[in-house]
């Protein structure tokens, strides 16, 4: 399979070892905003930055280049960019995560909300930590988990705050932390007075993520519509 990445840092570069360990070939590198070539890819994926992934997207779309993207920031567009998926009959697959496990830890976190939902005793709150160069927070996955836990609760709303001073009956309270070279640790805490129940997802590498990217690449090829990592794993 011929892959064009749309992103070439440290996830990028990790995803490109991958799948030329599974005999695919790299046929476009794009490391910074810039004209570039669609032409022989078989799937493109896209790990770049906010401010370039639309018009990236647009692109694949056009070309009815299937793309996987994993660049979060941009949501804001989502619909307008599945809707030029559609029409331009090409395919798409954006994930918060690529992971496997985080992506069972979705699950397992809505499957938890439900259980915990008619527990009024219990608060839950949500931590996330990555390294420091992490451009966004909450990271796409922290908001993905929330959602999974409003809409399975009473909880109508998350928001952000530096320090987890605790929630509303409404509001979930995320905190991001920035530390070090963490690849991504996320950690929900149902708690009471007299207990805590926890479920936590720690990466120990990029490696999980870059792998996920390639298996929705695999998958990809030679669908159209519009994907998650759920279509992938059949979940």
């Amino acid at each position: 399979m011929n892959i064009a990445l749309l992103g070439y840092g440290r996830m990028g570069k990790a995803i490109e070892k991958i799948a030329v360990d599974r005999k695919h070939t790299i046929v476009a590198r794009v490391n910074r905003p810039e004209e570039f070539t669609l032409e022989n890819a078989d799937v493109a994926i896209d790990f770049s930055i906010p401010e370039v992934a639309v018009s990236h997207l647009e692109k694949c779309f056009k070309a009815q280049v299937p793309v996987i993207c994993g660049t979060t920031g941009w949501l804001d567009k989502f619909e307008e960019m599945a809707a030029l998926c559609k029409k331009k009959e090409s395919a798409f697959l954006y994930a918060s995560n690529f992971s496997v496990g985080v992506n069972l830890f979705f699950e397992f976190n809505k499957k938890l909300a439900e259980v915990m939902a008619p527990r009024n005793e219990y608060q839950a709150t949500l931590t996330e930590i990555h390294h420091t160069k992490k451009l966004d927070a909450p990271s796409g996955t922290a908001i993905t988990l929330a959602e999974g836990i409003i809409e399975n609760t009473t909880y109508t709303n998350w928001k952000l705050e530096e320090e987890n001073k605790g929630n509303s009956n409404e509001t979930l309270v995320i905190t991001s932390e920035r530390t070090g070279d963490v690849p991504g640790t996320h950690i929900i805490n149902y708690k009471s007075n007299v207990d805590t129940i926890t479920i936590q997802h720690e990466a120990h590498s990029r490696q999980g993520f870059a792998l996920g990217a390639i298996i929705a690449a695999e998958w990809i090829k030679g669908k159209k519509g519009i994907f998650s990592m759920k279509d992938v794993l059949d979940l």
